[in-house]
């Protein structure tokens, strides 16, 4: 799958404390519900004790996003949070198994369901910032993304050939078999039962939703996929466009493409994001309660003592504290954010963006380039390595937060894409190596302070890169090393709560505190 400025870096719009966790599993949550058409009356869970999930999935919300989406609740509904008492309400039997199962990727769902006479088995993939990927249903193996309306048909003839039957129609995106009798087809909405029911060797089908804000479609493609593409283009010559334009030519550019959309379109869409990162950071300040978390209301007095000059003069960074702050804690209550990219790290880009918009006075237009100038180093992240804290540590989320709120900011000041390129790079240098760690496995410490650092990292890099510093290394070869470093990277330091600051005498205290009896 192609990826996707508003479906894998600006998005998902959520409630919860973790996009790998809360957002993704609503999205599997939902094709579980769809699969078994209705809510299953029995789920169980298997969760691989090497991976991230096993210790993690009640304290970041995966719990709550798969129970949200069996009962067909978006990941943004304001009843997600009291999912786990709303599904055995409903009368469903969950039972979660943690053992060991080798599953590679850290994030591993196998999922056994039953709805009346009916069982399912499917096994999905939380693949970072909310993206997943379906690899197994009933036995047979797939790579269904949630980008297209899915139409699962059980065939007692020859699979492969009523896959060509229907693949010839021309009716249909993609069409693929799976082992002798599975046959899916995907499109831009399902098969109807008019369809289906000329097909005398269907035996079954079940339907599946599009789960992604942007679906894909036959024949899509992009005019470019990574940074080295843009700089291929400019071939060297120091008066070319990259030296001469924003970047946010080549993110609309792109998301045109991707999305089968025009510019209006793609506008409109990055002013309903920053109208929601907007109402996050003022409920944020405006002062957050929630139970079940570690830090309480913290930015009002931040925002309040810089007001006031009693704090050391920061000019625009005690202004991006502030805003970052608000946002962590208005997704640490459980209200809505953007996952911008993840929402562990859903303060870092949004929060110093909105700040620079605000202390800058720019444009509507303005900040909306900014956020898909953003948008497109986040791109260019996930092509080469990953968002996921459980793949690649910190680095992953709040280092790919401030590359993309560095390049961002260079296009406020009136930079060039080779300056947004050259702070993106910089500042993604600058964190290489940074574990994941949060305390008692709530996503709030050391996270906040990250989130913070990362604001922090792209105001510098953005200023290195106007004034002309040297980033030396190009983008690409920085994200390819990027992803080296999440493959050496222990598995305890990838958001496991096994090491660093979370297997502190002190972490360990708060934890016992907040768990259950």
């Amino acid at each position: 799958m192609l990826a996707s400025i508003f479906n894998d870096v600006i998005g998902p719009v959520m409630r919860g404390p973790s996009s790998s966790h809360s957002a993704a599993a609503v999205r599997i949550g939902l094709l579980c519900r769809d699969l078994c058409e209705g809510t299953p009356d029995r789920v169980v869970v298997e969760l691989d004790t090497q991976g991230s999930l096993a210790t993690t999935h009640r304290s970041q919300g995966s719990d709550m996003g798969l129970f949200g989406g069996l009962l067909g609740w978006e990941a943004d509904d304001d009843r997600l949070p009291g999912s786990p008492t709303a599904v055995a309400e409903a009368g469903v039997d969950v039972e979660i198994r943690t053992s060991r199962l080798d599953d590679p990727h850290p994030n591993t769902y196998r999922l056994h369901l039953w709805r009346g006479a009916d069982r399912h088995e499917l096994i999905g993939l939380s693949t970072g910032g909310g993206m997943i990927e379906i690899i197994e249903i009933d036995g047979h193996s797939v790579s269904l993304f949630g980008d297209y309306a899915v139409t699962l048909l059980w065939t007692v003839g020859d699979a492969e050939a009523l896959a060509a039957e229907l693949a010839a129609t021309g009716l249909y995106d993609e069409v693929a078999a799976s082992g002798d009798d599975l046959v899916v087809v995907s499109g831009q909405k399902a098969m109807d039962s008019s369809a289906v029911g000329e097909l005398p060797s269907v035996q079954r089908v079940r339907r599946l939703r599009c789960v992604l804000p942007v679906p894909s479609r036959r024949g899509m493609t992009v005019p470019f996929s990574h940074a080295g593409d843009l700089e291929a283009s400019s071939d060297g010559d120091p008066t070319g466009p990259l030296s001469t334009r924003p970047l946010s030519d080549w993110a609309i550019e792109y998301e045109r493409a991707r999305g089968g959309i025009g510019e209006d379109e793609v506008l409109a869409t990055a002013r309903r994001m920053l109208d929601i990162m907007r109402r996050g950071v003022e409920t944020g300040l405006a002062g957050t309660r929630y139970d079940d978390r570690i830090l309480g209301w913290q930015s009002g007095r931040f925002a309040e003592m810089a007001e006031a000059g009693r704090l050391l003069d920061g000019g625009l960074l005690n202004r991006m504290i502030a805003y970052v702050t608000a946002l962590m804690e208005a997704k640490s209550a459980m209200e809505v954010i953007v996952a911008a990219p993840t929402a562990g790290s859903c303060a870092t880009f949004p929060g110093t963006l909105l700040a620079a918009v605000d202390e800058l006075e720019v444009s509507a237009e303005a900040a909306e380039r900014a956020l898909l100038t953003g948008g497109l180093v986040g791109v260019f992240v996930t092509n080469r390595s990953s968002f996921a804290a459980e793949v690649g540590g910190c680095q992953a989320e709040t280092g790919a937060g401030a590359a993309m709120a560095a390049a961002a900011l260079v296009e406020l000041a009136g930079g060039t894409a080779e300056q947004s390129l050259s702070a993106a790079s910089q500042s993604l240098q600058n964190v290489l190596g940074l574990i994941c760690d949060p305390v008692a496995n709530r996503v709030e410490a050391p996270c906040l302070g990250r989130n913070v650092s990362g604001a922090a990292n792209a105001l510098s890099c953005a200023n290195m890169a106007l004034a002309g510093y040297d980033h030396l290394i190009p983008l690409d070869e920085v994200l390819d090393a990027h992803r080296q470093v999440s493959q050496s990277m222990a598995r305890e330091l990838r958001c496991t709560g096994l090491g660093g600051l979370a297997a502190t005498p002190t972490a360990q205290r708060i934890e016992l505190g907040l768990r259950p009896d």
